[in-house]
């Protein structure tokens, strides 16, 4: 038994004439992210708060969801006859390939701020923080870049990830979670039950020793050992050396500090985005012993525009993942997708906090199976409990 589908006759099509509207260069807004330290820099500068230096933390988990309440939320489908010119635009491209020296123009800027300027720990914190969020998106950029085939993007990919020391997502998600996402052994499909506080450090360790499984024998495999400048973990974690290694040597030790926070920060972005994801969805076992194939029922969606915008489209993951080399700018909603209440933003704000994504999710989770608990991706260490709170017999 699958889980339940809708038709798709009730998905909006734009007329190809007119397509894609008024959200063309909406995708650049998301290159307001990097820019945010120097927002923050300017702000304190004007008003002499500390707290401004807060602003990433503040756009993330205050402004980003009150707009994606006030801006809704569009389901609107690009039209199958526009699809090939949209996919052929550099613009889109250019659009991704922006956010990286921004990144990195904010990134050592903000180095620089904290090794020359006698902050505060309160504004010391909240800096680092701001400039952990845009390495966090950066994720994401890198993300969107490394699905693509031309080897420019897949190496900008890896440049994108050097930040927030994070390379080994290049090879674990698209050669791991592509493969493994909601099952039990996806270390990056969070379980029902499972708070994000236990996924964290669960996701973060399996993804890392998935990736190198991974890449070692795919190198095995080539005739090559894993000590190649042909693996891809090395050559992205590389990056991440000489960066780190650049700015210490410039602006010296009083970095370091600044460096593991926003480390840290940016990718537990990418990881509480992963949480929300795949939150308790299950790939069923087929009688042959593999996982159903990944349909659009496996990935929580949604359509608010606001994230969509600054995320490239990030939030319509179930095309995604049926189809990972579709560009941002022509995936689609489909109507058999469960869909959040909120966007990314406002899911992340309620997912750092258990009691709230529990009692915002759980009963989603069940509906979706339509009562049919057994049917989730059920954490193990919970699975009796959850399944005595729905009255299945273990």
């Amino acid at each position: 038994m699958t889980a339940r589908r809708a038709t798709r006759s009730k998905i909006p099509v734009m007329d190809p004439s007119v397509w894609p509207g008024p959200y063309r260069y909406a995708w650049l807004i998301g290159l307001v992210v990097p820019l945010l330290p120097f927002v923050a820099w300017g702000l304190v500068a004007a008003t002499g708060w500390s707290l401004w230096w807060w602003l990433g933390p503040m756009w993330l988990f205050v402004f980003m969801p009150i707009l994606d309440l006030v801006r809704g939320t569009d389901p609107t489908n690009p039209p199958a006859e526009a699809v090939a010119r949209l996919e052929s635009e550099r613009f889109y491209r250019l659009a991704v390939y922006a956010y990286i020296p921004l990144q990195f123009v904010s990134f050592v800027w903000a180095c620089w701020y904290v090794a020359t300027h006698d902050l505060s720990w309160f504004a010391y914190v909240g800096l680092s923080l701001t400039v952990g969020l845009v390495a966090g998106i950066a994720i994401n950029t890198a993300h969107e870049l490394g699905h693509k085939r031309p080897r420019l993007e897949r190496r900008l990919s890896k440049v994108a990830l050097a930040q927030s020391a994070y390379g080994h997502f290049y090879v674990e998600h698209n050669r791991g979670h592509h493969v493994r996402v909601s099952t039990p052994e996806d270390p990056a499909s969070a379980r029902f039950g499972e708070s994000f506080w236990a996924f964290l450090p669960r996701t973060v360790i399996g993804s890392l020793r998935s990736a190198w499984e991974i890449e070692v024998a795919a190198l095995a495999r080539k005739g090559r050992r894993w000590w190649s400048p042909r693996n891809d973990l090395l050559n992205a974690w590389a990056m991440t050396a000489v960066l780190f290694g650049v700015v210490l040597a410039v602006f010296g030790a009083a970095i370091i500090p600044f460096l593991i926070i926003q480390t840290i920060f940016g990718f537990s972005m990418l990881e509480v985005v992963n949480y929300v994801e795949h939150y308790g969805l299950l790939r069923q076992k087929l009688p042959s012993g593999r996982y159903e194939r990944c349909e659009p029922h496996h990935s929580w969606n949604a359509d608010n525009i606001a994230s969509n915008v600054v995320l490239y489209n990030l939030q319509r993951h179930s095309d995604h993942h049926a189809n990972p080399l579709r560009p941002y700018q022509v995936l689609r909603h489909f109507d058999e997708s469960p869909e959040l209440p909120s966007g990314y933003a406002g899911m992340i704000t309620a997912a750092v906090i258990p009691p709230v994504w529990r009692r915002i999710m759980d009963h989603r989770v069940v509906d979706h199976y339509e009562g049919d608990v057994t049917r989730a991706n059920i954490c193990p260490r919970k699975r009796r409990r959850i399944l005595r709170r729905y009255g299945v017999t273990a």
